[in-house]
């Protein structure tokens, strides 16, 4: 049976808050803290037990949805569901949500929970439920890479170890670099006290290969040196998918400065944008990472290897830069 009134009838509650979630995914394995809450949930639903369900969310989930409005909903929502009969944890979307599997008496769906770190629910919503099928996670990338940029260029985060890269505690980020423009040990022309003085800002960031781009983000403002934009994270942002279905990932472009748009085709050496300083992002830098799916929420990191470059003054071939090392395009 389908729910179609249900979900048109259903109240959607969106009050996760960015600091809220302090668990990571755990490898997309369910956590005893929303174990516990999903169990109460289920129990509570199906005894019709609405006022428990009320205390168990956060303070500030009570102060938008009152008692009064929380009956109202979960009765509405139990006359057009039913009862839980079964609940399978699936994944996390949006880093805080825990998205369930259930059965109802009268339909399947996705159970959304969102919980803070006092295990109070700041988050719920039920929605048609979609099943995710199994990206493949290369170990690395297929496609031949140049560098995307000119120039010598420095590495600041790069390798397998927290110690070079502190970029492997993220999923989708693992593999990543940052690189910048260093001369004579400093990263900057003078004082240091804007973006045009760095020598990485406003540099031509080129395609490492053909494909296609799949998102485009432009218009966020440059920050002031030393200051972030943890509003927008990535700031100004291009994502290049290859023939391989591998997803170049560039972030903290100059505002302003992207040339492509989504669903454009790109050749191999083609501008898409300058170096910037956007996002969560203390001075002007690239960031660079593969992952094998445009949605972080879901991705994996792979790891980069370029197809020819020179590093520290000597050519590599099919080679993966770490910390510390002053690498340039190999023609």
């Amino acid at each position: 049976m389908k729910l179609l009134s249900f979900f048109a009838l259903c109240f959607v509650y969106l009050f996760t808050l960015s600091n809220s979630f302090a668990q990571t995914n755990n490898d997309f394995k369910e956590t005893e803290s929303y174990e516990k809450v999903a169990q109460n949930f289920d129990n509570y639903f199906n005894n019709f037990d609405y006022d428990s369900i009320f205390e168990m969310f956060s303070y500030g989930m009570k102060k938008a949805m009152p008692l009064e409005e929380t009956r109202l909903f979960l009765k509405n929502s139990y006359q057009q569901t039913g009862k839980i009969i079964k609940r399978e944890f699936s994944r996390y979307e949006k880093g805080s949500y825990a998205v369930y599997k259930t059965k109802f008496e009268k339909g399947t769906a996705a159970l959304n929970i969102s919980v803070d770190n006092q295990c109070k629910i700041n988050g719920l919503f039920i929605k048609p439920y979609e099943e995710i099928t199994e990206i493949p996670t290369p170990e690395r990338n297929q496609t031949k890479l140049i560098l995307p940029f000119e120039g010598k260029w420095t590495v600041t985060w790069g390798g397998d170890t927290e110690k070079q890269n502190y970029h492997v505690e993220s999923q989708s980020q693992k593999n990543a670099f940052d690189f910048l423009i260093m001369k004579n040990g400093k990263t900057y022309t003078t004082n240091a006290e804007k973006n045009e003085d760095y020598y990485a800002f406003g540099q031509e960031i080129f395609a490492p290969c053909d494909g296609e781009i799949v998102l485009s983000v432009d218009g966020i403002k440059d920050n002031k040196v030393g200051e972030v934009n943890n509003q927008f994270i990535t700031g100004n942002t291009v994502i290049l998918k290859t023939e391989n279905n591998e997803y170049l990932f560039f972030a903290h472009l100059k505002q302003n400065s992207i040339k492509v748009k989504e669903g454009q085709k790109v050749k191999q050496g083609d501008g898409l944008a300058l170096c910037g300083n956007s996002g969560h992002s203390t001075e002007p830098h690239l960031h660079f990472h593969i992952q094998n799916t445009e949605n972080s929420n879901q991705a994996t990191g792979i790891k980069c290897y370029f197809d020819k470059i020179i590093v520290d003054g000597k050519e590599k071939t099919d080679y993966s830069p770490i910390q510390n090392e002053v690498i340039e395009y190999s023609k």
